[in-house]
C-alpha cells in the first residue's frame, strides 16, 4: 500500500515537473495546504494563498536584504499585516539599498550580531527549572528570557543576564518545555533500539534527519513495518538536538513530507529559511499534520537534560512520538521536531532543530523532487 501510495505520487510529481512551472514564488501550492492553515491559522483559503507566497518571496529575498545591510544588520522577520520582509538597520544610510532588494526596513538599536553576542554571553550560564528558554529578538532589541515563576535562583541568572545586555523578561503559565520521543505505540513511526519511537524529518541522500534525543551514534533502526531500516551515523543532544541515520535493507529516501490524509502528500523542493512571522506546517507520527506561525529563532531551550541551542520556536503543538519529524514552510524544509509544551487538544509550543545545520554539520544532500 505504502509502495504503491509512493510511486503514485512520484508520477504525479514528474507530470508536474515536465509542465512548464512558473516562478518559484508564484507557484501553487496543494488545496490541502490550504486547508490546513485555513484551519489552524485562521484563514480564508484566499488569504492562505496569498501568505504562502508573500512567505516564499521573504525567505528569498533574507538574503540578499541581509546582505545589503552589512554591518548594520538588525536581524529580519516577516510581518503578515505588511505581507513583506522587514530588516531591522542600525545604520539608516543603508535603508535604501536593503529597500531595493524588496524588503522593509525599521530603526534599530544594536546590531544582529551584538544582540547574537548578548545571547551567547547568557547561554555561558546554568539556568534554574523555573527559566524556560532565551532568544535573541530584533523586534524589541533585547534578548527575551521566559520564566514560570521567580525566585531567588531565577532573580540572581535574569541579573547575571542583564549585566551581559539588554533583557526583557516574560512570564508563562506553560509548563517546561519537553522532548517529545516516546515508548513503543502504533501509527507510522521509526523505533530505536525497539523502545523508542520517533518521526522520520527529511530525506537525505543516503537516508534521512531526525532529532538528536531519539538515539545515540550506533543505534539500531527499524521501521513502520518492523523490517530493519538503519542505524544512527550521527547523534548531537543537548547542545543541539539533530541525528543522521543512514538507511539500507532496500529502503529508499525520496523528498516527500507525509501529509496522513489530512493534505495531501508534500513535495520538497528545497530548504529557504523562513523567516519569523511566517507560517509553518509539521508532520509527525503521533499527531500527524498541524500548522502554526514561527516565533523566534536562536532560542536557547532550558530543557531537563541539558540546553538546547539555535532552536526555533513555532506556535504548532505536538505530542510524544512527534520528535524528529518534519516542519516545513510551503514546499521548503525548515527543521526536525525537537520538543515542546501542551497537545494538540489543548495546544501548545514547539521548537524545532533547523535543517540546514544539519545538513551542513553532517556534509548531507536534502533529497528533494
Amino acid at each position: 500500500m505504502r509502495l504503491r501510495k509512493t510511486m503514485a505520487l512520484l508520477a504525479g510529481a514528474a507530470a508536474v515537473l515536465a509542465a512548464a512551472t512558473p516562478p518559484a514564488v508564484a507557484r501553487d501550492y496543494s488545496p490541502g495546504l490550504v486547508d490546513a492553515m485555513v484551519h489552524d491559522l485562521g484563514l480564508t483559503a484566499q488569504q492562505a494563498r496569498t501568505l504562502i507566497g508573500q512567505e516564499a518571496t521573504a525567505a528569498r529575498v533574507a538574503p540578499t536584504a541581509e546582505q545589503a545591510a552589512g554591518a548594520a544588520f538588525g536581524g529580519n522577520w516577516f510581518d503578515r499585516t505588511r505581507g513583506r520582509l522587514v530588516v531591522g538597520l542600525t545604520d539608516q544610510s543603508k535603508a535604501a539599498a536593503v529597500q531595493a532588494t524588496g524588503a522593509d526596513t525599521v530603526p534599530v538599536a544594536l546590531s544582529a550580531a551584538q544582540l547574537d553576542s548578548v545571547k551567547a554571553k547568557i547561554d555561558k550560564q546554568k539556568a534554574p527549572a523555573a527559566v524556560h528558554s532565551w532568544y535573541a529578538d530584533p523586534r524589541t532589541g533585547s534578548v527575551v528570557v521566559t520564566v514560570d515563576s521567580r525566585s531567588s535562583d531565577v532573580d540572581t541568572f535574569i541579573a547575571q543576564a542583564r549585566a551581559a545586555g539588554p533583557v526583557t523578561v516574560q512570564t508563562t503559565t506553560a509548563p517546561r518545555p519537553q522532548t517529545f520521543a516516546a515508548g513503543t505505540v502504533g501509527g507510522d513511526p521509526y523505533y530505536i533500539n525497539g523502545n523508542v519511537r520517533c518521526s522520520i524529518g527529511f530525506s537525505v541522500v543516503g537516508g534521512f534527519v531526525s532529532a538528536g534525543h531519539c538515539g545515540g551514534v550506533g543505534s539500531n533502526v527499524v521501521g513502520w513495518d518492523g523490517s530493519q531500516m538503519g542505524t544512527f551515523a550521527g547523534s548531537s543532544f543537548p547542545g543541539n538536538d539533530y541525528s543522521y541515520i543512514r538507511t539500507g535493507w532496500g529502503w529508499w529516501n525520496v523528498g516527500v513530507v507525509l501529509g496522513w490524509g489530512q493534505v495531501p502528500d508534500q513535495l520538497v523542493r528545497g530548504s529557504w529559511e523562513a523567516p519569523v512571522g511566517s507560517s509553518v506546517c509539521r508532520s509527525g507520527s503521533t499527531t500527524h499534520w498541524h500548522c502554526g506561525q514561527i516565533q523566534a529563532k536562536n532560542e536557547t531551550v532550558n530543557y531537563q537534560q541539558g540546553a538546547f541551542y539555535g532552536a526555533t520556536k513555532t506556535s504548532v503543538c505536538a505530542e510524544p512520538g512527534d520528535s524528529g519529524g518534519s516542519f516545513i514552510t510551503g514546499d521548503q524544509a525548515q527543521g526536525v521536531t525537537s520538543g515542546g509544551w501542551g497537545n494538540c487538544s489543548s495546544g501548545g509550543q514547539t521548537w524545532f532543530q533547523p535543517v540546514n545545520e544539519i545538513l551542513s554539520t553532517y556534509g548531507l544532500t536534502l533529497s528533494t523532487l
